[in-house]
């Protein structure tokens, strides 16, 4: 049981989404043209490790309110199943060995970066949530920060490609987590968290930026075909960006009926297409990945 707890600790399903655009990332660096299965392995274990000690720190924090919302109040330490001691060597333990192994096996820049991350997602992030709206801003940034890592990790060097994707990231989480916020508004009113842009709850405005932000996504999914980073000089290359566009579509379509409609199940629907689209898009562009770039 205490093994299951400790796995839950780190909210696996969550991490493993995040960790995969830092796989991709990775795989997208032209200095990476061969894939090695171990170094892809390395990276996904010392990505789950950071990303882990990050969700562990977060229910540590968190662990009262958790407690009072029905979709948490399982989790170990709201539960009273493993301790908050427990939690924090739990994190400090996998936090230091992920950072380490970044470090030790691909570079101390990807490993800072990764640190910085953490930081900023269990310390400034976690606790602004019950200050602030901005909360949902300053948590797109740990948020986004895997796939920088990812590329760092692969190409040795910050660069435009790099950046490209954290901007890919960074943007997406907008339109995701106030779907999210959208849909457990009730549950996270109650025990004091504010994510939604308007005070009044979910609102038309709401609605309106996740459009804005759907919007903003098109043109940094379709910069990596102008930069090089990306080529529809060949088959695949066209059918990614036929995938791109369509994805984008589809976000863009989800967002306007939930300002339509303004329905919690309209926000439900943005909350799953965007675990849909953000796969897609990654997968788009590794499948056009330029040979030569």
């Amino acid at each position: 049981m205490k093994i299951r707890d400790y796995i839950m600790l780190m909210k696996p399903s969550l991490s493993i989404m995040v960790v995969f655009s830092s796989v991709i990332s990775y795989l997208l660096a032209p200095r990476v043209v061969e894939y090695d299965w171990l170094e892809i392995l390395l990276l996904f274990i010392s990505g789950m490790l950071v990303t882990g000690s990050a969700n562990a720190i977060n229910q540590v924090v968190e662990r009262d309110t958790d407690a009072q919302m029905k979709r948490t109040a399982n989790r170990p330490i709201a539960a009273k199943r493993l301790s908050p001691l427990q939690g924090w060597i739990f994190s400090a333990l996998t936090g230091a060995t992920g950072v380490w192994l970044l470090g030790d096996r691909f570079n101390w820049a990807a490993a800072l970066l990764a640190a910085f991350s953490l930081f900023l997602y269990a310390f400034i992030y976690t606790p602004l949530k019950k200050v602030n709206s901005i909360a949902v801003l300053v948590g797109a940034l740990p948020g986004a920060l895997p796939c920088l890592i990812g590329w760092v990790a692969g190409q040795d060097e910050f660069s435009f490609g790099g950046w490209i994707l954290f901007a890919l990231q960074f943007f997406w989480q907008f339109p995701h987590f106030w779907a999210i916020a959208w849909v457990a508004h009730q549950d996270y009113s109650a025990v004091g968290f504010r994510l939604l842009p308007s005070r009044e709850g979910p609102t038309r405005f709401t609605a309106m930026q996740t459009i804005a932000y759907s919007l903003l996504l098109v043109p940094v999914t379709l910069l990596p075909f102008f930069t090089g980073l990306s080529s529809t000089e060949h088959l695949q290359g066209l059918i990614a960006i036929a995938m791109v566009i369509l994805a984008n579509v589809f976000m863009i379509v989800r967002c306007i009926n939930l300002y339509r409609t303004m329905e919690v199940k309209a926000a439900r629907l943005v909350m799953f297409g965007s675990y849909l689209y953000l796969p897609l898009i990654l997968f788009a562009l590794l499948l056009s990945k330029t040979p030569t770039a």
